[in-house]
């Protein structure tokens, strides 16, 4: 709760982030109902601590679990979409150690085919950041490019079902990808 003790201290207007709302308890998420609507926060052995200037609060969430409807009721919601592949492949190559250009491309490409799909888990951008980091390991190890992507996919998809769906269109998606 310090960020949120912050925020309400500060003499003057602040953006408080909450990010991946849906990981923490209900506890915190009873005290975040005062909090957004009142932009106070009562503890009992302080008082009510109200904010100076009235903050912007952004949640986010990864959906890995439903928000209390009271706290929905408090957010505006907005959905960000997956980068388009070119802007994705920018994002491997800032976020990722020592990939070359084409690696993240590919990487791109392949990913937003894969996530074209009907997955329980769909990879997110940080996952494809790692998928690239791991295939190179692997290739400057020895292991060709395509063999690469394969073996190191346990790093992109992160739900079995979802590896045994991908897993027999796996090597087209890659061969398309590296294409």
């Amino acid at each position: 709760a310090r960020p949120l003790l912050q925020v309400l201290k500060a003499p003057e207007k602040r953006v408080l982030l909450v990010d991946e709302i849906d990981r923490s308890d209900h506890e915190f998420e009873a005290l975040l109902l005062e909090f957004l609507s009142d932009f106070q926060i009562s503890i009992p052995e302080r008082g009510t601590i109200r904010a100076k200037a009235q903050p912007i609060v952004i949640l986010t969430s990864n959906r890995t679990r439903e928000l209390a409807e009271a706290l929905r009721r408090r957010c505006v919601y907005h959905w960000i979409t997956y980068p388009d592949a070119e802007r994705e492949a920018a994002i491997i190559m800032l976020r990722a150690g020592d990939v070359a250009e084409a690696t993240a491309r590919a990487v791109a490409s392949a990913v937003h085919d894969i996530r074209a799909r009907p997955l329980a888990k769909p990879p997110g951008i940080a996952e494809a950041v790692e998928w690239a980091n791991a295939a190179t390991i692997l290739e400057k190890g020895g292991t060709p490019w395509p063999e690469a992507f394969r073996r190191a996919i346990g790093v992109l998809i992160k739900d079995e079902e979802d590896l045994s769906y991908i897993a027999p269109e796996l090597g087209r998606i890659v061969e398309e990808a590296l294409a």
